[in-house]
């Protein structure tokens, strides 16, 4: 159709565009039909220049400088036999195709009917305006490059990726050996040595790579697993390659292939025929497999901690280990909770320790790790040591029959909650059992619970084991496990105690030592309480020492008093621990007991003087109180949250152990003996306003002590827990208000301690002594407060070094040892545990 005049401008104006969208449908194009010839051109390129070809048979080289070239005509020719180039109308019609109402084809167009009504010629012309408006937003078209459904397996993507390679890590320069191949050439480019030659032993054995033309044609002894790598130069099929060592029999090649590799497996010969062969006979070293022995009895200590010595060895060197850990269950005692058929348990499986540095083709170790928290933990086990070197060989020693370590409990309580709890773990069809007795043992908590928390949690995982078999569905095993875990807190507080108080880690320290020797216990664990306790009586003389250094020696009326020094309470716990070790156990407890009483009323020995309490001392003691109200405090809220939850046996007024003073009946705020301020509309509000009175105080304090440092990080603490405790009492939530409220407790008692630190380097550095009457003791004396012989400096006097000199040897093998009871520890992530292991693999 001829154009019509006035569409001329619109065409000329769109002459750029139509121009552009015409080379945009070129470009797809030329993409769609010569992708192959460009996809062949540059895996050929990629080929040559990372020298591909050196490394392939010649054969292989020959056929692909057949192959290639006549793939490209292919694809040239498709290319061409495909390839239209686009024409203007093409165009048109492309970026008509993009804007709205097709503009192009409509300007086109001419009126049928009508031309010769003016009203009818009147709607033409604004339909015309309004495509020729249209055209304003036209935009070359965007040209469509994908060639997915054409190559749908990515091959350009294959060759592309090969030529970056080739740019990357090649050189173009590698394609002037092609010429070398061709036939007739071989002996021209060829020089020096006709062959080479080299036995490579495996990395493990750490020997050396042997070159062939120096080796003897007899008695060569490799290593199984050893790599032969041969070299033919020259023309090819001048020197062809012979061998029984590798005992191959599929995918051997061309005996004149130039490049040659293949492992050892057997003895044999391997012979280079041709100008300058030679033949050599090599023997097999077989790689015999690891060993692993136990060289000891399996040993632990109170805490549980195992340790089992073993001895491994190997021709080149022990890769890793582990031990395999498997219940006797013929040996166990069925009786009680064990009665039933145990729950199927994995294996438990432990990594074993190895060298950090060294030889590892013999070598002692001990295995290390605390498993008191596993079910089988004092159960009959056997365990089995295996070890691997390089080629997975595996050598296993005999099992070793024993009972597995675990932790031991002294304190009556918590060795019956253990033992529920291991009867829970056997099998969950002990779990009503289970329940019945920890509610008879928590039935009368008079006396028996140190802490009215710990009678709080037990009772607590009892309703839980309760709660889970009134559900039918029984006790799962999430619960089980959450409930063991708490039942083990729970265990370990009321084993250990409050040990923040230097009284009362002393005291708890002569408990467990009594319990141990009436019970029987190890001479290890007798060493270990033995040492916990000299350690908690250093630290209640240091406490006395401190004490009286401040506030004199003056002692309460009707209070007996004596006199000891430091180096007559060593003579008397080293006479203890030798009347231990020679079995004489009740001349032992003898000397205990009256040990203990000595301990809770004694005076240290001093020199002449003492001074006047100092801000520091008062600081102390107003903590000290205020601690004990906080305690007093938190009872009052336990007692409370029992009247929420009507423990049995408990009414409403009862006296609660251990809480002497108390002057109103539980759950009575209101009452006389409270606090100014109490007595709000709900029961916690008396109890919030008292918290709130102690958080005052709290400030008060603080505002007054002197120094800061740990102390008052630690008092911060406490403030924060106390104002979430009042938070919490005012919304009437006992539990968290106890929660709140034990943190209060713990940061106080940090509080504490870290000024009783902050004051005892204050003294050793001669401040705050007034007067100077210690210093002027100490010269006179040249003894310190436990009656140890003072040097020039102040600091105690030995005969020796206070810590032995520790050698870089030693410090690595704590830190390996430190390593691996972190990696055997079940408890951690599993994430940190790998973590661990990766690292002692490395070193």
């Amino acid at each position: 159709m001829p154009q019509d005049p006035e569409t001329r401008p619109i065409t000329d104006r769109l002459r750029l565009t139509l121009a552009l969208t015409r080379a945009g449908m070129a470009a797809e194009r030329l993409l769609r039909a010569f992708w192959p010839l460009w996809s062949i051109a540059l895996a050929g390129l990629a080929v040559v220049m990372l020298g591909l070809h050196d490394l392939a048979a010649i054969e292989l080289v020959w056929i692909g400088l057949v192959i290639v070239p006549l793939a490209g005509i292919w694809a040239l020719v498709r290319g061409l036999r495909r390839f239209r180039w686009p024409s203007g109308a093409e165009a048109r019609a492309r970026l008509d195709a993009t804007l709205p109402g097709r503009p192009l084809a409509a300007l086109g167009d001419t009126q049928a009917i009508g031309a010769g009504d003016a009203a009818s010629r009147a709607v033409w012309e604004a339909h015309r305006a309004r495509m020729s408006a249209r055209l304003a937003a036209a935009k070359p078209v965007r040209p469509d490059t994908s060639l997915t459904r054409f190559d749908p397996f990515g091959l350009r993507f294959v060759a592309l990726m090969l030529f970056a390679a080739g740019l990357l890590f090649g050189s173009v320069w590698k394609a002037d050996t092609i010429a070398g191949m061709a036939p007739g050439r071989g002996g021209a480019v060829a020089s020096g040595p006709t062959w080479e030659g080299w036995i490579e032993p495996p990395r493990y054995s750490g020997q050396p790579s042997l070159y062939l033309a120096d080796l003897p044609a007899t008695g060569v002894s490799v290593p199984e697993g050893s790599k032969v790598m041969i070299r033919l130069y020259g023309e090819v099929g001048a020197l062809t390659l012979a061998e029984t060592v590798s005992g191959r029999t599929e995918d051997i090649g061309s005996v004149s292939d130039p490049v040659q590799d293949f492992e050892v497996a057997q003895s044999g010969e391997i012979t280079i025929a041709g100008p300058g062969g030679r033949s050599w006979a090599l023997d097999v070293a077989p790689d015999a497999p690891p060993s692993v022995t136990v060289e000891g009895a399996l040993d632990a200590d109170a805490a549980g901690e195992l340790s089992l010595p073993f001895a491994a060895a190997d021709d080149f060197g022990v890769e890793h280990g582990r031990a395999t850990v498997t219940l006797d269950l013929a040996a166990v005692d069925r009786s009680y909770g064990r009665a039933p058929e145990p729950e199927p348990r994995e294996p438990l499986v432990i990594d074993l320790p190895m060298p950090i540095a060294g030889d590892r083709r013999a070598f002692e170790e001990v295995l290390a790790a605390n498993l008191s928290t596993h079910p089988w933990a004092n159960l009959p086990v056997r365990v089995h040591l295996e070890v691997a070197d390089a080629m997975d060989q595996t050598g296993r020693s005999a099992p070793l029959e024993t009972v597995l370590p675990g932790r031991r409990f002294f304190v009556p309580l918590a060795k019956a909650i253990i033992e529920q709890r291991q009867a829970l773990l056997w099998n969950r069809a002990n779990a009503a059992e289970v329940a019945m007795v920890l509610r008879a043992v928590s039935h009368r908590p008079e006396g028996l619970f140190k802490a009215e928390t710990d009678y709080l949690r037990l009772r607590f995982a009892v309703r839980g084991i309760e709660a889970s078999l009134g559900h039918g569905s029984g006790l799962s095993a999430e619960s089980r496990d959450e409930i063991a875990r708490a039942l083990w807190d729970l265990a370990l507080r009321i084993e250990d105690g409050d040990l923040s108080n230097a009284m009362e880690r002393l005291r708890r320290a002569q408990e467990r030592l009594a319990e141990a020797m009436r019970n029987g216990a190890s001479e290890e664990e007798i060493a270990e309480l033995m040492q916990e306790l000299r350690e908690a009586m250093q630290d209640y003389m240091r406490q006395l020492a401190e004490q009286q250094q401040e506030q004199g020696q003056q002692q309460a009326e009707n209070q007996e008093s004596m006199e000891i020094t430091g180096d007559q309470l060593q003579d008397m716990l080293d006479r203890l621990q030798q009347l231990m070790e020679e079995g004489r156990m009740a001349e032992a407890q003898q000397l205990l007991d009256m040990l203990s009483r000595m301990m809770e009323n004694m005076q240290i020995a001093q020199g002449q003087g003492q001074g006047q309490g100092s801000p520091g001392q008062q600081a102390m003691n107003d903590l000290q109180e205020m601690l004990r109200d906080q305690q007093d405090l938190s009872d009052e809220s336990f007692r409370e949250l029992q009247d929420q939850f009507n423990q049995p046996g408990q009414q409403p007024g009862q006296q609660q152990p251990g809480q002497p003073g108390q002057q109103q009946g539980e759950g009575q705020p209101g009452q006389p003996g409270q606090q100014p301020g109490e007595g709000g509309p709900g029961p916690g509000q008396g109890l919030a306003d008292r918290q709130q009175a102690l958080r005052d105080e709290l400030n008060r304090q603080q505002q007054q002590m002197p120094g800061s440092g740990g102390a008052g990080e630690a008092l911060d603490r406490a403030g924060r827990a106390m104002d979430g405790a009042e938070e919490a009492l005012r919304g009437n939530d006992m539990a968290g208000a106890l929660d709140r409220q034990a943190e209060a407790m713990d940061a106080l008692r940090d509080g504490m301690q870290a000024l009783q630190e902050e004051m005892a380097q204050g003294q050793m550095n001669g401040e705050g002594q007034p007067g100077g009457q210690q210093g002027q003791a100490a010269e006179g004396t040249g003894r310190d407060p436990l009656g140890r012989l003072s040097g020039e400096d102040g600091n105690p006097q030995t005969s020796g070094g206070l810590v032995p000199e520790e050698t870089p040897a030693g410090r690595a093998r704590d830190l390996q040892d430190e390593i691996r009871r972190r990696a055997t520890d079940r408890e951690r992530p599993e994430a940190e545990r790998d973590y661990l292991n990766r690292l002692l693999e490395r070193f």
